[in-house]
């Protein structure tokens, strides 16, 4: 709550926007959150965070969240379409929006809704009222909104989630757009709105809609000269149109003067009725804002949001120093940097401490104390981070180790929900219910325009609060962690892989600059020989990287079947050539120099500038993104460098070791999923395929094609059974199967049911892990990481589809991601435990590659093996395949 002495200030908040923004920014959590009584609460709590940040961030003096009253306003008697083409909205979205104003009865905030009018109508008008009386800030996710903007009104849209916001001023819509914001109306006049319905002028879309602004100034100035504009489809449609456009143009104007029962005085925030929050987030099972309260977070009506809780901050100087960490007791450390490549970007600052005690600097010497460096590399010291790689990585740079983190903020979370995957600080403590820190966007900016704080006092508070964040979420999200059996996932598999991938990036893999100039010059010769041949099929010069010009060159003049059409012309999609590539020598030459051209630009000139002044590239492993645990290569990605192509193949000889007389060492597991898949399905033919040593593929293409003997097996006949195999893993369709391996559909048909009748417990296991999903709204990996499928009971088709094929593909897939990371955890100390040189570079998908002196080899080929092949105990063997060379590509 605010006191007197504040100036007035009234915020004005787009209630169904948000609320809906709220529903879907946890969507695919949805499961997770119901209360006792099997209401869906995701929408409930997501706006209670909203709000705590946008109260905090405000400071209003008045409140008002607008509602639409219903379907049918005075926009629908003008024009029935209006909004007609959305779709119905989620019961499990429209059961929550009574406790939605439930809660801002409780946090003291008037709620309100008119019939016949929209909430823009609302908003608008108050906006206007509150224009000579007090600043007004509106918070929306609509960005017709913006048309109120004016010197006295800021609009905030959310861009992202409901905590990233896009704030307008009429600067920043001149400067966004090229118009005032009351052309707004006018433009969407012209090109009508898909979302709300609304049709504007045939063919006039944003851009050509801004340039007649530009020219007339509105609609109004733009038919007044219609008659002048030569004659085009443009005039034609615009004419034809008019009365379209005057209704869109109105339809868009938000009523700045709607019949309001309330006025101003009714919009004034009222203490916070603690009595009624406490019995609410009871009612919702909202136990971590009950544990505030608790705390006293809340006890006092001018302490209503937990961002405006004060906390004890001070500056860690050297004399302060000893007495900051003088008790041996957890603490929070946090160590920021402005960008996201920590092995380039420069620390801002750090904070670290307690709740009783919160210590911050900008001064990175202070970490060179002995006091403080000895706390860091102290393994009984307790430290819980935001993200223990980048922790790890960055004081490695400052020649500092750290030890003891027991607590990765950014790694619980993304256990607890594999969507909740963001790098943002705030954005995940919002997302666990703790609104007490700020967003980086929303203290540092994004981009180029990202920048420390000029005010000291600005980046110490927030460095702090991100370390109160941290330390506040601990027990709650370790609770969560052991409730859902995952506290053995973090312990044993993710939290130490950490640290043996912040190993691997700092030793990074050498490339030779040299060599891949070399490249380049080839590459640069390759292309032009092509160009010269397909300059020769069509019989003249054009610009090959021109989808227009060459649509014209393939389908008007060499008359090719034309496969497909988009908005601009004929499609050339790599989809379409391929269909086309038996009907002209050229096809295959376009294709051949998009992949050539690829290469170059992509990986030999990506490359050569990211080579760190070592002669090395060091690669940041994303342990968060992916759905399935799998790890994401970045800055640069080193795991999608193409080995189809002999050229790509070749890039891989420009990796070399870091010293002379060492060789590059490789092991890749073969066919892991499908070995995952003979375990989780228990499939007695298939498992017997693997302990026999037999070759799986050729197993299954003797099953499909009636064969006695493996030795009637051709190369199609495997490539085939190989395509079914791991189709069948993705849930693939005798439709997919077919173009896939270009047979037709009642052979790709056949292929599935002689592959079930061949492994029948595969088929039973595909249908028991999507009822599993079906009931409990995920699925789990073999070592418990779970993927929620919040669209597995979807009526729309599509949706539903997909999420039953990923819940038949993530334990596989998953499962085979946590394989091949408790092999890194156990070859990295079995590296230290032999004393070798020897260090592990990279991973890519099922392989780790080393680098090792020439006489370590034959030992690395004993125990390399030896460690991935025992990662798990599966109910068939994993089997490694290694080699050695002078460089990536020779040890492949």
């Amino acid at each position: 709550m605010t006191t007197e002495a504040q100036p007035d200030k009234l915020l004005l908040l787009d209630g169904n926007s948000l609320a809906f923004r709220a529903f879907f920014a946890l969507h695919n959590s949805l499961d997770r959150f119901t209360n006792s009584q099997g209401l869906h609460t995701n929408a409930i709590y997501t706006f209670s965070n909203m709000l705590d940040s946008l109260l905090a961030a405000e400071q209003p003096t008045h409140v008002l969240v607008a509602f639409d009253a219903g379907k049918t306003t005075f926009r629908t008697e003008m024009f029935p379409d209006y909004k007609g083409n959305r779709s119905k909205t989620p019961t499990e979205f429209a059961e929550q929006l009574p406790y939605i104003n439930q809660l801002l009865d409780a946090y003291g905030l008037t709620h309100y809704q008119l019939p016949n009018y929209e909430a823009d109508d609302i908003i608008g008008t108050l906006a206007q009222a509150a224009a000579d009386k007090m600043p007004v800030t509106v918070v929306t996710g609509d960005r017709d909104l913006t048309q109120l903007t004016t010197a006295n009104t800021t609009v905030k849209v959310t861009i992202k989630g409901v905590n990233e916001l896009e704030t307008y001023t009429p600067e920043h819509v001149r400067e966004k757009l090229g118009i005032d914001p009351e052309q707004i109306v006018d433009l969407k006049g012209l090109m009508g709105d898909t979302s709300d319905n609304y049709p504007g002028v045939t063919k006039v879309g944003e851009k050509t809609a801004l340039k007649l602004l530009k020219q007339y100034g509105s609609i109004a100035g733009l038919y007044e000269h219609v008659a002048e504009m030569k004659p085009s489809k443009l005039k034609e449609n615009l004419i034809n149109d008019q009365q379209a456009a005057l209704m869109s143009q109105t339809l868009a104007r938000i009523n700045t003067t709607a019949p309001l029962t309330i006025d101003l005085a009714a919009t004034n925030r009222r203490p916070v009725d603690q009595t009624a929050l406490i019995a609410f987030y009871q009612e919702m099972d909202f136990k971590s804002k009950l544990a505030k309260m608790d705390l006293g977070d809340l006890a006092d009506e001018n302490e209503a949001d937990a961002a405006e809780t004060p906390i004890k901050l001070v500056e860690l100087t050297r004399s302060n120093l000893a007495s900051a960490l003088a008790k041996q007791q957890p603490r929070a450390f946090d160590l920021d940097i402005l960008g996201d490549n920590y092995h380039v970007d420069t620390p801002v600052g750090f904070a670290l401490g307690t709740p009783q005690q919160w210590y911050y600097s900008d001064d990175l010497s202070l970490l060179q104390e002995p006091a403080l460096s000895q706390w860091l590399a102290d393994e009984n010291q307790l430290k819980y981070v935001f993200d223990s790689k980048k922790t790890d990585v960055l004081l490695a740079r400052l020649d500092l180790r750290i030890a003891g983190m027991s607590f990765d903020l950014l790694l619980v979370s993304y256990l607890l929900n594999t969507f909740d995957n963001s790098n943002d600080l705030g954005v995940i403590a919002h997302l666990h219910g703790y609104a007490g820190v700020q967003t980086d966007l929303d203290v540092y900016g994004k981009g180029t325009k990202r920048a420390i704080p000029t005010d000291y006092a600005v980046l110490g508070e927030h460095l702090s609060r991100k370390a109160q964040a941290i330390y506040q979420l601990q027990a709650q999200l370790t609770e969560q962690l052991r409730a859902n059996d995952q506290d053995q996932l973090y312990d044993e598999i993710e939290a130490p892989l950490a640290l043996v991938l912040a190993q691997m990036e700092l030793a990074g893999i050498t490339v030779d600059s040299q060599r891949l100039k070399a490249m380049q010059q080839d590459f640069s010769k390759t292309l032009t020989e092509i160009e010269a041949l397909i300059y020769q099929d069509a019989g003249h010069e054009f610009n090959i990287n021109s989808p227009k010009q060459l649509g014209v060159v393939l389908f008007e003049e060499l008359k090719l079947p034309v496969i497909k059409k988009n908005k601009t012309g004929y499609s050339t999609s790599v989809e379409v050539l391929e269909q086309l590539q038996k009907s002209h020598p050229i096809i295959e030459r376009i294709l051949t120099y998009r992949q050539i051209s690829k290469l170059q630009s992509t990986y030999i000139n990506g490359l050569l500038k990211v080579i760190h002044p070592d002669h090395k590239v060091h690669t940041r492993y994303l342990q968060t993104l992916t759905q399935t645990g799998r790890l994401s290569s970045v800055d640069p990605n080193l795991q999608n460098i193409p080995v189809r192509l002999p050229e790509g193949r070749k890039i891989r000889q420009a990796f070399v070791p870091s010293h002379p007389d060492w060789e590059i060492f490789s092991s890749d597991y073969s066919q892991v999923e499908l070995r995952v898949l003979a375990h989780v399905s228990g499939d007695q033919n298939m498992q017997a395929a693997f302990k026999n040593g037999l070759d799986i593929h050729a197993n299954t293409a003797m099953k499909i094609f009636g064969l006695t003997d493996p030795s009637q097996v051709t190369p199609d006949m495997r490539r085939q059974a190989k395509a079914t195999n791991f189709g069948i893993v993705y849930g693939i369709s005798d439709y997919g199967l077919a173009k896939n391996i270009g047979i037709s559909r009642p052979q790709a048909a056949a292929f599935i049911a002689a592959y079930f009748e061949q492994y029948p417990d595969v088929q039973a296991y595909i249908k028991d892990i999507v009822a599993t999903a079906r009931q409990q709204g995920y699925v789990e990996t073999i070592m418990h990481r779970r993927r929620y499928l919040p669209d597995i009971n979807a009526k729309n088709f599509n949706l539903r589809s997909f999420a039953e094929r990923t819940a038949m593909n993530t334990p596989i897939q998953g499962s085979a991601a946590d394989i091949i990371k408790v092999a890194m955890i156990n070859m990295q100390q079995r590296l230290t435990q032999e004393h070798l040189q020897a260090k592990m570079l990279l991973q890519v998908h099922d392989e780790l590659i080393f680098e090792a002196p020439t006489e370590e080899i034959p030992l690395l080929a004993k125990i390399v093996p030896q460690v991935m092949d025992s990662a798990v105990s599966l109910d068939v063997p994993l089997v490694v395949d290694s080699a050695h060379g002078a460089t990536w590509y020779d040890a492949k």
